[in-house]
């Protein structure tokens, strides 16, 4: 087995013509291959992971910070190229926006199921500090124990960057929990993670929006049980927002050019299926271990290179 850091051989490779599945390819394009970045940590890493498979193979990376959710009108357009985190709770709707308009495709799906939900930390759960979770009913009766400074004596969720989900929560929360609950919205993902240490040291009870799989699977988090999600129920979909949030796919978008102008890089792309344990070590190596995002791919590409490998057929 080839080595990550033995780039040349690869890029040889990728010059020449590559017969994947009995069709002849085209070498990959020598233009860059743009990845964007997020404010989360499994896509960020994740980004570099995919960037770094793709300059083994011999291929020019960028890296561009986007909008989360303008983001595939990005690739629609062809400033981008790919979005390898395609949340179907949050996402999905500007998905499928940009792909019924033209120039975005669904490059496949990863193996892990998701869930993007608001939900407490174990330990909220195990010291029984609202009695009956993870029931939503339980939230009305034991809001004072979720307040914090800035809440106005209300029970307090922690939402993520109000660009990830709109009105969502605030709908939710006025649908079903009424008064005495209001939405405060965290400036980023590091501001969830920052508050469940600081709610832990402090002894207070925190409720936040969080997602898996992520790295806080590990240490254990208790999403809320709402009413079942079904098609419509959202306020922003002409529904009366009295349901949780729907378990969904991962999926992987590219720019309708690609599969032209790279095929082996795209070849590999659409084969490359994540389950959740292997994006909840990418998000851990920086939320845990305090590496740089750029420094964690390097040590999961490292430690994980016949995972990679076998996934995408690259250097096999």
């Amino acid at each position: 087995m080839k080595k990550f850091t033995s780039k040349v051989a690869a890029a040889a490779l990728v010059m020449t013509l590559a017969s994947v599945s009995g069709q002849t390819l085209a070498a990959d394009s020598t233009k860059p291959i743009v990845i964007p970045t997020h404010n989360w940590s499994s896509q960020v890493v994740m980004a570099y992971v995919i960037g770094g498979i793709f300059e083994d193979m011999g291929n020019n990376v960028e890296y561009v910070s986007a909008d989360t959710q303008g983001v595939y009108e990005s690739i629609r357009n062809g400033d981008v190229t790919i979005s390898h985190e395609v949340w179907q709770s949050t996402f999905g709707a500007s998905f499928y926006a940009a792909m019924a308009k033209g120039g975005l495709i669904d490059a496949g799906t990863h193996a892990a199921l998701t869930l993007e939900e608001v939900g407490v930390p174990q330990w909220v759960v195990d010291n029984n500090m609202c009695p009956g979770l993870p029931d939503y009913k339980a939230l009305i009766d034991c809001y004072e124990v979720f307040a914090t400074v800035d809440s106005g004596g209300k029970g307090r969720i922690l939402e993520g960057p109000q660009s990830w989900h709109g009105t969502e929560y605030p709908d939710r929360v006025e649908a079903l929990l009424g008064d005495n609950w209001v939405v405060k919205f965290a400036g980023s993902a590091d501001a969830l993670w920052a508050d469940h240490v600081a709610a832990e040291k402090e002894g207070r009870a925190t409720l936040t929006f969080n997602w898996t799989p992520n790295f806080t699977d590990g240490a254990g988090f208790v999403f809320i049980e709402w009413p079942e999600y079904y098609l419509g129920c959202r306020k922003q979909d002409g529904g009366d927002s009295k349901c949780g949030s729907p378990k969904g796919w991962l999926k992987k978008a590219a720019n309708y050019k690609f599969p032209k102008t790279h095929p082996a890089a795209y070849m590999a792309f659409s084969r490359m299926s994540f389950d959740a344990g292997q994006i909840g070590s990418m998000a851990a190596l920086v939320d845990l271990e305090g590496m740089s995002h750029k420094d964690a791919a390097t040590k999961w590409l490292a430690d994980n290179e016949d995972t990679w490998r076998a996934m995408t057929g690259v250097g096999m």
